[in-house]
């Protein structure tokens, strides 16, 4: 054992030994200092702007889901059928442990009729299978491609329960013009979606508008109706029972409770014109049937009516394509609006990707203010507002090592990133103020600045190292993480692994050349507060007169 530490201990010092001789050279030399500073600043510009920015990373949480929305006017049915047939299919798969459906209900848009449909796809545990759930997702719409009498989408369950039904980007199309030209809107919609699904950062976009159900206008005549002496609202509440049931009561029955629905005989509500022969009860008791009053016509339209910050409003939803960003999916969202809305029509976010959108720059500022923080602590400490700049301007080598570790693993600049961002100003800046505050320590015993900051480098490389390396270590499990979570921890282990890596490497090259740039200054703007100060003590006294 004391061999090794020998053999350590020898490698070490030759290492320092080396480390002493570059530090002498590049500090010495302002130049390649500011070169450095400069090049990492401009490196960290360029890597940013092409690195893909995100939210909250979506996570394999080993559940899909399934949305299906058959022709307007399918049957419950023929919706049954589709979603059979997608369960058949999935089941081919050996990383499906269980599958579900449901007719009439869509999850993802929150809507129920005829014509939708929905389903969720149990994954085996991720220890038991090798795909991801994109990779799945991929193989699911290559099965169910042959399935053409329906639209299938395949999304994860949002990250954040709450914001959304499903993973990817949310938005709202408005109708701001006054109109309320339902059609217009659903031609508008479904141009917008073919736009979006012809740009490569969108995998694919639906929309549960549909301006296209059949469905019966129901003209009421109000004179007639007061002639017969026959409210609105009772001729409303009335035809709403019958035909689609209302709750008035329950009972207890062999230890079970029942509900009492009130709602017309179904072979008297089969047909619509089965409406026109229902009564309802006027105020002199008497039943006047609805056909005396109430005319139906036949017409196209949504099934149900949104609105939006009080415009009408038309969902559009979409995930993001393989190797694109959700901040990708809203730049390309923008794009397409632009070019595709015409006047009077423009969209609003929602869900999470309306968070993404609100959040914009708050991680800049905040950021900003973690480091105003930390030189006014500084400058307090050094009682120097110079002193504390080579503490700052070391820390956009970690930002680039973050960026670049993040780029070179085919990860996003999301929030989990940008915490790794804040937790480098701390401990990247433990290593400036390490070889700072020694050679301050030696400045004051009487050392040039030059010799000051070679003894703090070689005197805290060890340390530095020490803790530098032992802290990566601990972040491994981090960027290999796998299973819940894992893209959670795999952006801020790699974020923070990478910035220190690099932070570390070039910080002990750039500190001390910093640290020699900025005491020479203020070691000059000291002395010349102290001439100024000579020489007003020995300027000679001019001789006042009373005169």
């Amino acid at each position: 054992m004391q061999r090794f530490y020998a053999k350590f201990n020898k490698g070490y010092d030759g290492l320092a030994n080396r480390y002493q001789g570059l530090i002498g050279y590049v500090a010495g030399r302002k130049l390649i200092t500011l070169g450095l500073l400069l090049l990492f600043f401009v490196g960290t510009w360029g890597i940013q702007a092409i690195l893909p920015s995100g939210f909250i990373p979506a996570e394999d949480q080993g559940v899909i889901y399934i949305d299906v929305t058959t022709p307007a006017g399918a049957t419950v049915e023929r919706t049954e059928q589709v979603l059979d047939a997608i369960q058949q299919q999935t089941r081919e798969l050996e990383v499906v442990e269980a599958i579900s459906t449901l007719a009439g209900y869509s999850m993802v848009n929150g809507v129920s009729g005829a014509s939708y449909g929905m389903g969720m796809i149990s994954l085996k545990p991720w220890h038991k299978r090798d795909e991801g759930v994109d990779e799945i997702i991929r193989q699911l719409q290559e099965k169910t491609s042959g399935i053409t009498d329906a639209r299938i989408e395949f999304s994860t369950p949002p990250t954040v329960p709450g914001f959304g039904n499903a993973s990817g980007f949310d938005l709202r199309i408005l109708d701001r013009t006054g109109g309320d030209d339902l059609q217009r809107l659903g031609q508008l919609s479904q141009e917008f979606i073919q736009a979006l699904e012809e740009a490569p950062e969108i995998r694919s976009a639906y929309t549960n508008y549909d301006a296209n159900f059949p469905q019966y206008l129901i003209h009421v005549d109000q004179e007639m109706a007061a002639k017969k002496g026959v409210t609105i609202q009772n001729a409303m509440g009335t035809l709403e029972t019958l035909m689609g049931g209302r709750l008035t009561s329950d009972f207890l029955r062999f230890g079970q409770m029942y509900d009492v629905m009130v709602q017309a005989h179904p072979d008297y509500r089969a047909k619509p014109e089965d409406l026109l022969h229902l009564h309802v009860k006027n105020n002199k008791g008497e039943m006047v049937p609805l056909s005396t009053f109430v005319r139906l016509e036949r017409m196209y339209g949504p099934e149900q009516l949104t609105r939006y910050n009080m415009y009408t409003a038309a969902r559009i939803g979409g995930t993001v394509a393989p190797g694109y960003s959700t901040g990708d999916a809203i730049e390309a969202v923008q794009r397409v609006a632009s070019q595709t809305l015409p006047r009077g029509f423009g969209f609003d976010w929602a869900g999470m990707t309306r968070e993404e959108v609100k959040s914009g720059d708050q991680a800049l500022w905040i950021f900003l203010i973690c480091l105003l923080f930390v030189y006014l602590l500084l400058a307090a400490q050094y009682e120097s507002f110079l002193l504390p700049l080579p503490v700052i301007l070391s820390l956009p080598t970690g930002i680039f090592g973050a960026f670049l570790a993040l780029q070179l693993f085919g990860l996003q600049n999301n929030i989990y990133a940008q915490v790794a961002l804040i937790m480098l100003i701390g401990i990247l800046g433990k290593n400036a103020i390490l070889i700072i505050e020694f050679a301050i320590q030696r400045r004051q015993e009487g050392l040039s600045v030059m010799q000051a900051a070679l003894e703090g480098s070689v005197a805290r490389l060890r340390p530095i190292l020490m803790t530098s390396f032992a802290f990566i270590a601990g972040l491994i499990p981090l960027c290999i993480a796998t299973g819940a979570g894992a893209m959670g921890n795999r952006s801020i282990g790699t974020a923070a692994a990478g910035g220190m890596l690099i932070g570390t490497i070039f910080g002990l090259i750039l500190i001390p050349g910093l640290y020699v740039i900025f005491a020479q200054m203020g070691s000059r703007a000291e002395q010349t507060r102290k001439d100024k100060q000579e020489k007003a003590i020995n300027a000679p006294e001019i001789p006042f007169s009373n005169n």
